[in-house]
C-alpha cells in the first residue's frame, strides 16, 4: 500500500486564469459569427462556476442552448484552451515545479480533474509534468462525471493506503471527504471563502505542502 498527493489541475497547478479569457472570448465570437449568442461574453460566471464538471458549465453559460449546441460550444472551447497552451501562453503558478520535484521524491503523485483528458494531457506535455505524476486521471473516466467517485479510482488502482487531495473547489475537498482522505485547500484565484471553509487545511503559497505533508 502506498501514501500520495492527489492534485487538482485547474486554479491549484495551472494558472487557468491566463488562458481562460481569451479562449472563451474566441469561442463566444464564433457564437455569435454563427447567430448563436448576443452580447457579452460571460467570463464573471464561469469564474464563479470554474472547477464544476463541463456539462454544468455549459448548462450555466448557454441556458437557452440545445444540447447539441453545448456540445459544439465546449469542443470549440477545449480546441481554443489546447491551443492557447501549447503555444506557452499560459502558466503554472509560482513555485509549483519546485514544490512538485520535492514531494515527488517522497510520495506518489496524481492528478485528478475535471478537465478533459486531451486538455490536461496538454498541460502535463507542455510543461513536462510527466516528471512529477504517476498519472493523469480525467473525469471523462467517470461516466457520472462526480469528482468523489474519479479520487476514489484513483486510490483503488494504486492501492492507496492513505492520501491528501489538493484543490481549489469543493468538489475537491468533497471527494476527499467521500473517500476518507485530508483535504488541502489552496487560496488562489478562483477559491471560494466559504468552499474553502470545508477543506481540512488551507494554505495560501504551494510550498507550504513540503513542510505541511509529515
Amino acid at each position: 500500500m502506498n501514501t500520495a498527493i492527489i492534485f487538482d489541475m485547474d486554479g491549484t497547478l495551472f494558472q487557468t486564469d491566463k488562458i481562460l479569457e481569451p479562449a472563451l472570448e474566441g469561442t463566444f465570437n464564433v457564437l455569435r459569427e454563427n447567430g448563436l449568442w448576443v452580447g457579452e461574453t460571460p467570463i464573471n460566471k464561469y469564474r464563479e462556476i470554474m472547477g464544476v464538471p463541463l456539462p454544468v458549465v455549459w448548462e450555466t453559460l448557454c441556458p437557452s442552448f440545445s444540447q447539441e449546441d453545448r456540445e459544439n460550444s465546449n469542443e470549440l472551447f477545449q480546441g481554443k484552451l489546447n491551443e492557447i497552451i501549447r503555444s506557452q501562453k499560459g502558466s503554472l503558478y509560482p513555485n509549483v515545479e519546485m514544490t512538485l520535484q520535492s514531494l515527488s521524491t517522497k510520495y506518489d503523485l496524481f492528478i485528478a480533474s475535471n478537465g478533459l483528458g486531451e486538455y490536461l494531457q496538454s498541460i502535463v506535455d507542455t510543461y513536462h509534468l510527466n516528471r512529477f505524476f504517476k498519472k493523469v486521471y480525467s473525469i471523462q473516466l467517470i461516466p457520472s462525471g462526480n469528482k468523489s467517485e474519479l479520487v476514489k479510482k484513483v486510490v483503488k488502482e494504486n492501492k492507496l493506503s492513505s492520501a491528501w487531495v489538493v484543490g481549489d473547489r469543493l468538489s475537491d475537498f468533497k471527494a476527499a471527504k467521500d473517500n476518507g482522505l485530508i483535504s488541502i485547500g489552496v487560496n488562489f484565484d478562483f477559491a471560494q471563502k466559504d468552499e474553502l471553509e470545508q477543506a481540512d487545511i488551507v494554505i495560501d503559497d504551494i510550498r507550504e505542502l513540503t513542510t505541511l505533508i509529515p
